[in-house]
This record gives structure tokens, C-alpha cells and sequence, in this order.
């Protein structure tokens, strides 16, 4: 299958300062994609340039096919949201949808029936005649979204339009996005540094670190089998475990780890990691492990401190080792600080981090 838009090499450079390696993405068309990683990883630099802000140093952009590198921003045929809404204070609500229209030389019946669609699809109909001031944030970055669906551009670029938000009116207008997405069919690139908006939002996850691409999947992908150390860490909460494999196996054949002061089981499918490498690295996330007695467990320790979440509760564990693990547990445990537990797990919920 074809991809909607796709970026061939490209790249950028600021005198000698990389703000993106050279670098290739393909986004399918009707693809929800986030660009995800911390600041100055690249992601609102690839945004600009495939949007045409921003002119890349090498390699090229094509959307349908059909190289736009050099191709002026208003004649790409895509739409664009900024985290800073970017309305017009001294236009009404319905003027600000309007204008892109309006440049476009659409017709008077044309600019109509599309601004009430597009005021209809993000339910503010009832707020034409006001003015941005008139406003809350939720709302106007519902009227920014409304302005660049009314011409129903393909590709739609959103340049982490929720930053401005509050979490409860940010998890709203990621539910709204979601539905908006469906209804309109489009082709979303997303740029947030929030993983749990990617993870919530995306069909799939670009992760960018250092000026390049770190990993690309989905988001049971990304947390579930990272690729890389950094992958592990930035998406969802990790335990690391860091040991060197045990010249025996254990009952099953399978390889064991010397980590957290116990011997621990990794998958039969783990990559059979040879002992070249002095140490490994073993992604554990909080909900795998369960509270037992400590001399059933891989690992045991001592509980540090209880957090209560509301939905669960997160227990702090001092290893053996010295190292520290947290733990995910159901209400109905009652774990005390001080006690002594043992940890076991699905070994195949566990990912080995190769060097």
C-alpha cells in the first residue's frame, strides 16, 4: 500500500547544530501518527518541514506521490493546528472559520455550508457570533480545529495543540480529537511530548530522540517490547533490572538473569543472549509482579513506601541488591512498610534490552 506522506531523507542542519538527522517516515493514509520524545528530539522540527515552515537541508517530502519540497505551505493541501489556537481576536468565532476559505476563493454558498459543518462536527455551533475573548481555552482550540477541518485538507499536522490545557480539559479534547479523527477519515500527524496522549491517541508512535528516530510501532509496541534502553524509559513507568546471565539455565532450559539480588527467569524467545556482554538490562513494568512470601519469589525486599492511586496502590520495594522496584497492587492488598515480600512474574511479560 502506498503511504499518504512520506519523508525521504530528510534532514536539518543550523550552521553546525543537527535539529534532524537525515530520516525516513512513512505515514498511511487515515493514520493517526504522534510524534513523541522530549524537547529538542526533532519532532517540531520534522512537523515544520513536512507542513514547508521550515526548508530541510536534504532529502525530500511527498504527500500522494507527489514531491512538495519546495512547494509554498498554503499549496500542500494541509491543514494546520498550533497549541497557540492562532485566532483572530477582532473576527467573530464563524469569520475565523471562514478565512481560510475565503482565501481559497470558495463561494459564498460554499464558505457557508462548510464553516457550519465544520462548527457542527466540533458541537459550537451555538458560538458563532461570539469572539475568541469570549471563550475558554477548550473552546477556542475547538475553533482552531473547526477552522482547519472546514476545508478538509488530507493531511492535518497538530503541533501539541492540548499544551495549553488543563488534564481534565486536555483528556476531553483528546476524546474529542479521537472522534473528530474518525469522522473526518484524515491522515493526523500529532506532536506531544505527553506520553500518555500518544499512547491514548495514536494508531502509531514515531519516538524521537537526539535529532532521530528512536522507534516507530504502536503503542502496545512501544511499551510492551521497546527497542532501546531510552524506549523503555520514556514510555509508562519501567523497573530496570540490571544483572549478567547465569552460566546455568534453569528447570526449563531457560536462560536466568543475576539481578536484584535473586535469580531470575527470561524468556525462552529473549534472543538467547550470549555472556559477551558483561551486562543486560531487563524491563519489568510495575503491574507484571505479584506480592508473595519472600522465599517464593525471584526477587524479594523490603517495602520502602505505599502510595495510594486511587484504582491501585504503588509499593516502593528496597531489593537486596540496594536497587529500588515499584510494584503496582490490586486495593484489597494491604501492604505495610517494613514488610518483607517476594516478587514473582510472567517471564514473557518482561522485555531484555540488548545493548
Amino acid at each position: 500500500m502506498s503511504s499518504k506522506l512520506e519523508a525521504i531523507g530528510i534532514a536539518k542542519r543550523y550552521g553546525d547544530a543537527v535539529a534532524l538527522e537525515p530520516t525516513d517516515l512513512a505515514v498511511q493514509a487515515g493514520e493517526f501518527l504522534t510524534l513523541l520524545g522530549p524537547s529538542g528530539s526533532g519532532k517540531t522540527t520534522l512537523l515544520q518541514m513536512i507542513s514547508g515552515l521550515v526548508a530541510p537541508s536534504a532529502g525530500r517530502i511527498e504527500i500522494d506521490g507527489r514531491d512538495v519540497t519546495h512547494v509554498e505551505p498554503g499549496k500542500r493541501g494541509i491543514g494546520m493546528v498550533f497549541q497557540s489556537y492562532a485566532l483572530f481576536p477582532h473576527m467573530s468565532v464563524w469569520d475565523n472559520v471562514a478565512y481560510g476559505l475565503r482565501m481559497r476563493r470558495k463561494s459564498r454558498e460554499e464558505v457557508r455550508a462548510a464553516v457550519d459543518d465544520a462548527l457542527a462536527m466540533v458541537r459550537m455551533s451555538e458560538f458563532a457570533r461570539r469572539f475568541p475573548k469570549e471563550l475558554s481555552g477548550g473552546q477556542q482550540q475547538r475553533i482552531a480545529l473547526a477552522r482547519c477541518f472546514a476545508y478538509r485538507p488530507s493531511v492535518i499536522l497538530l503541533d501539541e495543540p492540548l499544551g495549553a490545557l488543563d488534564k481534565k480539559l486536555r483528556e476531553h479534547m483528546q476524546s474529542e480529537i479521537r472522534r473528530l479523527h474518525k469522522e473526518l477519515g484524515a491522515t493526523f500527524v500529532y506532536v506531544t511530548h505527553d506520553q500518555d496522549e500518544a499512547l491514548t491517541l495514536s494508531d502509531r508512535i514515531c519516538l524521537m530522540n537526539q535529532a532521530r528516530i528512536e522507534q516507530v510501532g504502536t503503542p502496545a509496541d512501544l511499551y510492551d517490547r521497546p527497542a532501546t534502553r531510552f524506549a523503555a524509559g520514556f514510555i509508562g513507568h519501567s523497573n530496570l533490572l540490571e544483572g549478567a546471565l547465569d552460566e546455568t539455565r534453569g528447570a526449563r532450559g531457560e536462560p536466568i538473569l543475576l539481578a536484584a539480588g535473586g535469580r531470575i527467569p527470561l524468556p525462552m524467545n529473549a534472543g538467547a543472549p550470549t555472556a559477551s556482554a558483561a551486562r543486560h538490562t531487563l524491563l519489568l513494568r510495575p503491574e507484571a509482579p505479584r506480592l508473595v512470601e519472600p522465599q517464593d519469589g525471584f526477587v524479594d525486599g523490603t517495602i520502602a513506601d505505599v502510595v495510594f492511586f486511587g484504582s491501585d496502590t504503588r509499593v516502593q520495594l528496597s531489593m537486596n541488591d540496594g536497587s529500588e522496584l515499584t510494584v503496582r497492587c490490586e486495593r484489597s492488598l494491604s501492604p505495610r512498610i517494613g514488610d518483607r515480600v517476594g516478587l514473582v512474574w510472567d517471564p514473557y511479560r518482561t522485555t531484555l534490552l540488548h545493548a
